[in-house]
């Protein structure tokens, strides 16, 4: 294995944050982790990550600072209130933040981190856990271009591409647009598997034929096997997409966009979270639409 000397530090080990610093790790760079949960620190300690019990021993002589957390709070959490991770980080470092959060919780942290002399890149990613087990992410990002030079040799090792966009926070529109898609494509699956029930169409037969039709995009393809399982296992929960569509609404209101679809969509799924199915992946919207639709529901294999 190559040894590289540039010092990388991962700041949340979570479903996509642990298997993308493990890929740094196999590439041969010295990665040094911290998470919340010692279940997943140790897991890191299995993958060549050297875990940190705090976060200024996880950041010493890293000039490139990963992280990865759930949502606004997190980020705000561990950048600038009790976390205080950018007065920890040398001038002079990048900052690559990789979660969906809003463009406001964003760009305080883009003012505080110019402040201290940080480079910050927005760089949230597109894909799964098993994407980021491959190496086949899509990363959106924006903030200084030399920035992302120097990063780049890192996120090769666990993206397949990276989208440069501007030097703001165009990353973030992007991010929330692309799940937006995702969410309507998920209601979207739901109505239309619905209605084929209805019609007397065999469940695997319409979602063969939905792969192989016009509008099998990769999303669907990668969800066929799952729905014909009737497995809801989460890649993306429910209640994850829910916690997206309030990001993408507000966004949209703040700025004056018109998005019918996504209010919709965040109604189905307060619906499934309010009976029970938050935790289930977020293509379960089809137990929504079932349950609207009067139809039974179908035995998992």
């Amino acid at each position: 294995m190559t040894t590289n000397t540039t010092k990388v530090a991962w700041i949340g080990l979570g479903k996509l944050g642990l298997p993308m610093a493990t890929r740094i790790a196999a590439a041969g760079y010295p990665v040094q982790g911290f998470d919340l949960s010692a279940e997943r620190m140790a897991l890191a300690e299995q993958a060549g990550i050297t875990a940190y019990e705090d976060l200024a021993s996880t950041v010493v002589d890293c000039r490139l600072v990963f992280v990865s957390v759930p949502d606004d709070k997190a980020l705000l959490g561990l950048t600038l209130e009790t976390g205080r991770l950018l007065a920890k980080l040398a001038s002079g470092s990048v900052l690559i933040e990789t979660s969906t959060v809003s463009i406001e919780a964003s760009a305080r942290v883009a003012a505080a981190a110019d402040e201290r002399g940080i480079a910050y890149l927005r760089s949230p990613v597109s894909g799964n856990p098993v994407a980021a087990e491959s190496g086949t992410l899509s990363a959106m990002v924006s903030g200084p271009r030399e920035a992302l030079d120097e990063a780049l040799p890192v996120m090769n090792t666990f993206t397949k591409a990276q989208y440069w966009l501007g030097d703001n926070e165009q990353a973030r529109y992007a991010k929330l647009a692309i799940n937006l898609m995702i969410a309507v494509s998920a209601g979207m699956m739901g109505e239309a598997l619905a209605m084929a029930r209805k019609g007397n169409i065999g469940w695997e037969e319409m979602l063969d034929l939905m792969a192989d039709s016009a509008v099998g995009s990769p999303m669907v393809k990668y969800k066929t096997q799952p729905l014909k399982d009737r497995d809801f296992t989460s890649t993306f929960s429910a209640a994850q997409m829910a916690k997206d569509l309030d990001l993408i609404l507000g966004c949209a209101h703040g700025d004056g966009v018109a998005v019918p679809l996504a209010a919709q969509m965040r109604e189905a799924y307060s619906s499934l979270i309010g009976t029970g199915h938050g935790g289930d992946d977020y293509i379960a919207t089809i137990h929504h639409t079932e349950r609207l639709s009067g139809l039974p529901t179908l035995e998992r294999k």
